[in-house]
């Protein structure tokens, strides 16, 4: 946040599965661990899974700390279900080397992200000005509509986590010091004037 073309941070912070590999080594950084998220989020949606995904019953390798150790040290292995365009885009994005790094150049950043072939078919222009016609606009009926998400998990049961009362008695409220949250949904229409 704040940050300007150019301008870097070396902040530790992000959510586990989208951190950079420059952030993990502690390195100065900018824009390009967005990229690099983003790369993490477009690999999501076409493999359907992480590039991380670690399957193992072995519970050294189900911590933060190896999931770390993943994104610095193994090599991502792209579907080859995927289109070239697909696949080029990803690995251009997860590029380990921010130098290398898709949208990372310091003069043609964007522009070489406008001009790989798998974003040759979006006019920029248009979607800048907000012009672009959606291929699915989803039809919202109410503020607590539920029709545009699948009944499997609209008729779940409704868990708040942790529920464990030893685990909440666990967790250090000094942590939570100056944070206050109220729902709004529970609060009465008096209070939300």
């Amino acid at each position: 946040e704040g940050l300007g073309p150019g301008d870097t941070t070396s902040t530790f912070c992000g959510t586990p599965n989208y951190i950079a590999p420059e952030i993990l080594r502690g390195e100065e950084y900018g824009f390009s661990v967005d990229w690099w998220a983003l790369g993490v989020l477009m690999f999501e949606m076409m493999a359907g899974r992480s590039p991380f995904d670690i399957i193992t019953d072995n519970p050294d390798m189900n911590t933060e700390d190896y999931l770390f150790q993943v994104i610095l040290e193994k090599p991502i292995r792209i579907p080859r279900s995927l289109s070239v365009k697909a696949a080029s885009v990803l690995k251009g994005f997860l590029n380990k080397d921010p130098k290398e790094r898709l949208g990372c150049h310091s003069q043609t950043g964007f522009a070489d992200i406008q001009a790989h072939t798998f974003f040759r078919s979006i006019d920029w222009d248009l979607l800048e000005k907000k012009q672009v016609t959606p291929p699915f606009k989803p039809q919202i009926t109410d503020d607590y509509g539920l029709e545009n998400f699948d009944t499997q998990f609209t008729s779940e049961p409704v868990q708040l986590t942790p529920d464990d009362e030893d685990v909440i008695k666990r967790i250090d409220q000094s942590e939570f010091e100056g944070f206050e949250y109220i729902n709004p949904l529970l609060m009465s229409s008096e209070e939300t004037v």
